[in-house]
């Protein structure tokens, strides 16, 4: 985020001003696309969209000697619920994520990007195309990049509102023209994605932090963040920057660039301005609403991707941090979230289907003072048993839908339970502005 705290242009002529595409220049002129490779590979980066894979590895799972055509597809959908850094890295550094997604290609070999942007960033999908615009004139995309033998197309592709186009198979076949139905793994993208050849999907900061990778340096990117636990052999370590956004009940909403590891607390009290009104936090939601649910005695977490999971949430996420005050009930929370994921499922999966639909409606009675004790543990038999793992559906998001709405019972089973007893009803929450 250097440039965009100091307002710098987005231009293509302000970018090289700042070092832009140097680190393009050294990898074509001085590395293979295998180098390349295991330079990602060798610096821990974990994907930035969510699931926190390794992206060097991913990237070696594409076949080897294939004759092409192979795709990298760019997510830049994000619909998980209060997050923005994906929106504010396009808007104004976009020659940065272009730069880290023309790195990307020419390490996997991938001839064509596509970029699928969700169709509400209209100021993001205009700068970035203004971006591709510029890099096709000055021979950075096009025929014989910087004077070699590599060839890259870039399009951008808009999509349509969908939460389901932010997984990856869903986000292929509505590339394909098609209905955004995730498909069935395996096959895996790497082996056949995108028009039935292999496809890499990564994220938008996640390319952002190649183009660092690339130009710092292994060393410097490990520098920062949590190193692996030596005890956990399936630990990957939490390496790098992160964007974390700051929405909700806090007096200063926004995105800062901190190193992963950082505890919400932190996020809260030193760069969200504390709790707005004076009041105290009664939980938050760390990455999003599919990562789950934090209560104020968790705040001391770590916001890496260890950390959240020592507290029963999903992952780190988007790193997306939503508080809600003392004053917020909790009946309100679970009713917009069970509304969200009820609204987004794709439907394709009876247990997703159905059981955002079930949740929805327990959610409404709790919050109109009509639940039933044993509506609590309906609440969590179904947020245990749909998702993929469990093993009852075909992608990620009905465990996202689940994992909040046990979440909830579990940690704030007490107010839901005060709820049900007296009858009364939930009130309301706030509309909230800025971000």
């Amino acid at each position: 985020m250097r440039r965009i705290l100091k307002s710098a242009s987005p231009s293509l002529d302000a970018y090289r001003a700042d070092g832009g595409y140097q680190a393009l220049q050294k990898a074509v002129a001085e590395m293979t696309p295998a180098q390349v490779t295991q330079t990602v590979k060798d610096s821990g980066l974990r994907g930035r969209g969510g699931a926190g894979f390794p992206t060097g590895l991913k990237w070696t799972f594409l076949p080897k000697d294939h004759p092409g055509p192979i795709y990298m597809c760019i997510n830049a959908d994000e619909s998980e619920p209060c997050t923005f850094n994906n929106r504010i890295l396009m808007e104004q550094d976009p020659h940065q994520v272009l730069e880290g997604i023309i790195l990307s290609c020419y390490a996997t070999r991938a001839s064509i990007a596509y970029i699928y942007v969700r169709y509400e960033y209209g100021p993001a999908t205009r700068a970035l195309q203004k971006a591709i615009d510029e890099a096709y004139g000055a021979g950075l995309l096009g025929r014989n990049i910087l004077g070699k033998d590599f060839h890259l197309e870039a399009y951008l592709h808009r999509g349509a509102g969908a939460y389901i186009c932010g997984e990856e198979t869903g986000l292929i076949e509505s590339l394909e023209g098609k209905r955004a139905w995730p498909r069935i793994k395996p096959p895996f993208p790497a082996v056949e994605g995108a028009f039935r050849k292999p496809t890499v999907v990564n994220n938008i900061e996640t390319a952002a932090c190649v183009t660092h990778i690339i130009g710092k340096g292994v060393e410097w990117f490990k520098s920062i963040g949590v190193p692996a636990d030596p005890k956990n052999p399936r630990d990957a370590g939490s390496y790098g920057p992160k964007l974390y956004c700051i929405s909700g009940h806090v007096n200063k909403p926004g995105l800062v660039e901190l190193p992963l590891g950082v505890t919400v607390r932190d996020l809260v009290d030193k760069h969200g301005g504390g709790v707005w009104k004076g009041r105290k936090a009664k939980g938050c939601i760390p990455g999003g609403f599919s990562m789950g649910l934090m209560t104020e005695a968790e705040f001391d977490t770590a916001l890496d991707f260890a950390g959240p999971g020592k507290v029963g949430c999903l992952g780190l996420g988007t790193a997306a941090v939503t508080i809600f005050d003392e004053e917020t009930s909790i009946a309100e929370v679970l009713y917009n979230i069970c509304r969200f994921f009820e609204h987004e499922s794709c439907g394709q999966c009876t247990p997703c289907r159905e059981g955002t639909g079930w949740m929805l409606k327990i959610a409404d009675r709790l919050r109109r003072g009509q639940g039933r004790l044993e509506d609590l543990q309906i609440l969590e038999e179904v947020g245990d048993k749909i998702g993929i793992m469990p093993g009852t559906t075909i992608c990620g998001l009905a465990d996202g839908a689940g994992w909040p709405v046990k979440q909830a019972v579990r940690k704030f089973r007490k107010e839901l339970e005060s709820y049900i007893r007296s009858g009364q009803k939930a009130k309301a929450l706030p509309v909230l502005t800025g971000h």
